[in-house]
């Protein structure tokens, strides 16, 4: 499991900042890695001394007030620690990766490029025990697979399989739900609530309520259609 990696948080940790991106622990993401800066950012993660052998990077949202020339955009405070878990480096330099979140954290101090060092990073402070037990949220889990089990949601393709790994009993209660939010909540700024929500319950119910909203959606829009939808119509 993904808290079984430790993370030294004396040390700083790299900042990979991502616009409309928002990560979440025990949730994986592909990236492709094209700029200078952040393909020394990679190199200096790989060639890491921890016991995995791999230094871990935090990825980071851009606050909505940034502007997008802004070449080292102001960050929100929170940021989900991750683990390089596949890296497939390209002849020019490029690199194909896969990241997999393990914690949130807030920043507490933030480095600008430095010297030789082309990228940001920074000192992070975790912001939850992700190993406490949280009352609720084996209920919370089945009523959410309940819901994903009914017929509207049954038409989506990313429902389906987010039920797949809910049904998982390997998977902690939290991170059934960290996946359930990161392929079913769309909204970018709800993501960020999610991520900075240090509370596990308060979190579950944040993807609750998006998740019926989801579902009254699908309700109405199936009182608009037609028994048979038209060929190409997609509930994705």
């Amino acid at each position: 499991m993904a808290e079984m990696i430790s993370i030294n948080f004396s040390e700083p940790v790299a900042l990979f900042p991502l616009p409309g991106v928002v990560l979440l622990p025990h949730t994986a993401l592909p990236l492709h890695i094209f700029e200078p800066r952040y393909r020394q950012m990679i190199r200096h993660a790989l060639d890491g001394s921890t016991s995995s052998g791999v230094r871990p990077i935090a990825i980071a949202s851009i606050s909505p007030s940034a502007k997008m020339a802004q070449r080292n955009p102001p960050l929100r405070s929170v940021v989900c620690v991750a683990h390089i878990v596949q890296h497939r480096p390209i002849p020019d330099g490029r690199f194909d990766i896969v990241v997999q979140g393990l914690c949130r954290a807030s920043i507490d101090r933030l480095d600008e490029p430095e010297g030789q060092r082309l990228y940001r990073e920074a000192i992070l402070r975790p912001i939850e025990d992700p190993t406490l037990a949280v009352p609720g949220l084996k209920k919370m889990r089945s009523e959410m697979r309940s819901l994903l089990s009914g017929l509207r949601f049954q038409r989506m393709e990313s429902a389906r399989a987010v039920l797949s790994w809910i049904d998982r009993k390997e998977l902690s209660h939290q991170g059934a739900l960290e996946l359930v939010a990161f392929a079913l909540v769309k909204n970018e700024e709800l993501r960020y609530q999610i991520l900075s929500e240090s509370d596990a319950f308060e979190r579950a119910k944040i993807i609750w309520a998006d998740l019926h909203k989801t579902d009254r959606f699908i309700a109405k829009a199936e009182l608009q259609l037609a028994k048979k939808a038209p060929r190409g119509v997609s509930w994705n």
